[in-house]
């Protein structure tokens, strides 16, 4: 982690090295310029950099190398609207079904009582949406780092089942308050029938409104070369849309101008064709069904 012009910069790559804002899709480069220049004479290597292009705009605004990128939007106006308009009935009725059955939705202070209830979640099971977990097993330190970025303009909301957190959601907003970002929500699966994350989703939407932060960003529509999924259905029902918006890859070294015709920038899973991917998909979704089942059985 470096700082350039002020923002916190992540660099990653072996081979290639890229680097891009903290938090990249609510923190931009006000003067791209400048921070290449920052960049230039950091005296760390950097042979790429690469940055989103901020909303609402969706036509490129720069003159460097780029390709479309992709976010689940929502705009926002009022929570009304998108409760009557925006959404289907069905995460309309999930979102009533949450309070009836005792969920509590407020937004929450950053704090011991979050940190407990992010390791209560997180440590629920090994096991997510048919893959392994990578937080399974956090400590309330690393909850804490994990958490804790962009404090200044975060928002934290809780869904309580009495004084149990069964799911939170952290929303960062861009330091123009134009857009925030869903950057973590999870809930339970013990209390799935409860519908705790349609709910985190409508405070959400209320907690801009309430603010007047016009777009709502829940990370990407699509990932890689997938058409769609179960995700993105999520999102679409709950009335975002897909956004293509230009990400900028500008090289800083003749390796980085090497790599991106070469394609070296991508994650080598992102070249790999869908129709192998999606089989991939499902033999770890069968291995890891059967080795979870296996060691709750033992």
């Amino acid at each position: 982690m470096i700082k350039i012009c002020g923002k916190d910069v992540m660099i990653h790559g072996r081979l290639v090295r890229i680097a891009r804002p903290e938090g990249d899709k609510y923190t931009f480069p006000e003067d791209p310029e400048k921070f290449l220049a920052g960049l230039r004479t950091c005296g760390r290597r950097v042979d790429l950099f690469t940055f989103l292009q901020k909303l609402p705009e969706s036509a490129p605004q720069y003159p460097y190398p780029m390709e479309m990128d992709n976010l689940a939007v929502l705009r926002v106006t009022t929570f009304e609207n998108w409760w009557n308009n925006q959404i289907r009935s069905y995460p309309r009725n999930r979102a009533r079904q949450a309070t009836k059955r005792g969920v509590e939705l407020r937004e929450i202070p950053f704090g011991e009582e979050l940190i407990q209830g992010i390791c209560g979640i997180y440590n629920e099971t090994p096991i997510r949406q048919g893959k392994r977990f990578p937080h399974f097993g956090m400590t309330a330190e690393g909850a804490r780092k994990y958490a804790g970025t962009f404090l200044d303009r975060t928002v934290y909301i809780g869904a309580f089942l009495g004084s149990k957190i069964i799911g939170f959601a952290k929303l960062v907003f861009d330091e123009s308050r134009t857009q925030a970002c869903l950057v973590h929500i999870l809930s339970m699966a013990e209390h799935k029938d409860k519908a705790p994350t349609n709910a985190l989703i409508a405070q959400a939407v209320r907690s801009c409104a309430d603010r007047q932060i016009p777009y709502l960003v829940y990370e990407h529509f699509t990932y890689g070369n997938k058409v769609g999924d179960s995700l993105s259905h999520f999102k679409e029902v709950n009335g975002f849309e897909r956004v293509d918006i230009p990400r900028y890859f500008v090289p800083l070294t003749p390796l980085g101008r090497l790599a991106l015709p070469l394609g070296l920038h991508h994650r080598l899973s992102d070249r790999i064709p869908e129709t192998v991917a999606a089989k991939l998909r499902e033999w770890r979704t069968a291995w890891h069904s059967r080795h979870h089942y296996t060691r709750s059985e033992v």
